[in-house]
């Protein structure tokens, strides 16, 4: 058993002298979660194509290109082990360097298979009629046959097939995200690794950030830190600046960054299968009177909301807290979903609980030690053109909660500024009548 805390971390290697990452516990604790969660459920069994819970099921990988193919599928049924089937030469690997894939009865459950690459194939070629086929015949052998069979996500073809042969399909998606809700003590050790490694990445970033930088030069900087420190995959890097920052767009330019302008950023990236999804907010060269009190009034709400994180408090307790759409310039929950937010991560970034006043309320969900989940505040600032975005991603623990996100956020960082001015000097004073008047002349005020 690991003796590490979870919420520590260590090298990325495994030595010989110190007690790391267990990874045969990982595969073990995950296939018990999907297997327990299966046994509660209605369903004879659970077919996966989606990239995550394959990989949560059987432990394969073969890189981030097949994420949006839906290529892979894997099996696990109430009375058998997990089966995949794979992209060609990708099952003789498993076979190869696989074992717990491998248990010597019979025909390999690590196996060549593919699906209709998304429709790419021919609808003639019978690809979908071969992919029912091969489950059909695994749920027969099992004596499975009039179970109803949960999938997380199908290609329409394929479950056409699956219904001609006389398959009840239902929706599969609950029972995994109900395996993955709670987290081992594995999976938070390397989600606190991978935030670590976020925290490098901003380290850079703020040392960085100039006028004249583009957005676009951030996010190549980030990635190439992430990829150096053993990321697998960076899924995205959110740069947003100036008076892009309000309304947030969600995706990064090449906007050129000026002296003064509010800047944020989040970064989303994968270790060994576990991401993040981080955010922080900088000033660059100087910050405004306005550009402050937005980021005050975001960590205003994020402490708030890190405060109530408990076992047994529920996610309605945690948006109660937050505004409400209306409060800072949106007309509905909808309008302004993802900006006071919060979300589990684990393989993905968007797992359960979900906090957000759209549904919380009416649909609560308790708050349990071992969830691992993000939260987001955001707060347009008063000028109509910056705004703040803070993101902390915790750990539920007996006590209420740890926070793995280690970058400073108490108070909003200045980047670049030393070469205007030193806090409360004359350039700064400048600069807030400036603002103070702009934001005036924005309200019609003399």
């Amino acid at each position: 058993m690991s003796t590490i805390a979870a919420t520590g971390t260590t090298g990325t290697m495994g030595v010989d002298w110190e007690q790391r990452i267990d990874f045969d516990r990982l595969r073990t604790d995950r296939l018990a979660r999907v297997r327990a969660q299966l046994e509660k459920s209605e369903l004879g069994a659970v077919l996966a194509f989606d990239f995550s819970n394959i990989r949560y099921l059987t432990a394969t990988h073969i890189g981030t290109w097949a994420m949006d193919k839906l290529i892979r599928f894997a099996l696990l049924t109430r009375t058998g082990k997990p089966i995949s089937w794979d992209f060609g030469s990708a099952a003789r690997h498993h076979q190869l360097h696989n074992p717990w894939l491998m248990d010597g009865e019979g025909e390999p459950r690590a196996r060549a298979g593919i699906s209709t690459l998304r429709g790419a194939f021919h609808p003639d070629a019978g690809i979908a009629r071969e992919v029912a086929a091969k489950i059909k015949r695994e749920l027969d052998a099992q004596g499975l046959a009039g179970e109803p069979l949960g999938i997380d996500v199908v290609e329409p073809p394929v479950l056409f097939a699956l219904q001609e042969l006389g398959v009840r399909v239902v929706d599969g998606q609950q029972v995994f995200m109900e395996a993955r809700r709670i987290k081992t003590p594995e999976e938070i050790t390397l989600l606190t690794h991978a935030a670590a490694m976020v925290d490098a990445a901003y380290e850079d970033l703020y040392e960085f950030l100039r006028p004249g930088v583009r957005e676009n030069e951030t996010v190549g900087l980030v990635a190439k830190k992430l990829y150096d420190l053993g990321s697998e995959y960076v899924e995205g890097v959110n740069a947003i600046s100036g008076e892009r920052c309000s309304p947030h767009p969600h995706v990064y330019s090449d906007r050129l960054i000026r002296p003064g302008d509010p800047a944020f950023f989040d970064i989303l990236h994968s270790f060994n299968g576990y991401r993040t999804c981080y955010y922080r907010t900088f000033a660059v060269g100087s910050a405004s009177r306005a550009q402050r009190d937005a980021y005050t009034r975001a960590r205003e709400l994020m402490d708030r909301a890190i405060a109530a994180v408990k076992p047994g408090a529920t996610t309605a307790d945690i948006v109660r807290l937050w505004p409400a759409a209306t409060e800072f310039g949106f007309a509905d929950e909808e309008a302004a979903f993802g900006l006071q937010y919060g979300h589990g991560v684990g393989l993905s970034i968007w797992e359960k609980p979900i906090f957000s006043r759209l549904v919380s309320f009416d649909h609560p969900e308790v708050l349990e030690e071992g969830m691992v989940f993000a939260l987001e505040t955001y707060w347009p600032s008063a000028d109509g053109v910056g705004a703040a975005r803070i993101e902390e991603e915790l750990v539920v623990t007996a006590g209420g909660c740890e926070l793995i996100t280690k970058f400073p956020a108490e108070e909003l960082m200045v980047a670049g500024g030393r070469r205007y001015y030193t806090v409360g000097g004359p350039m700064n004073l400048l600069r807030e009548s400036q603002s103070h008047l702009n934001t005036a002349a924005g309200r019609g005020e003399e």
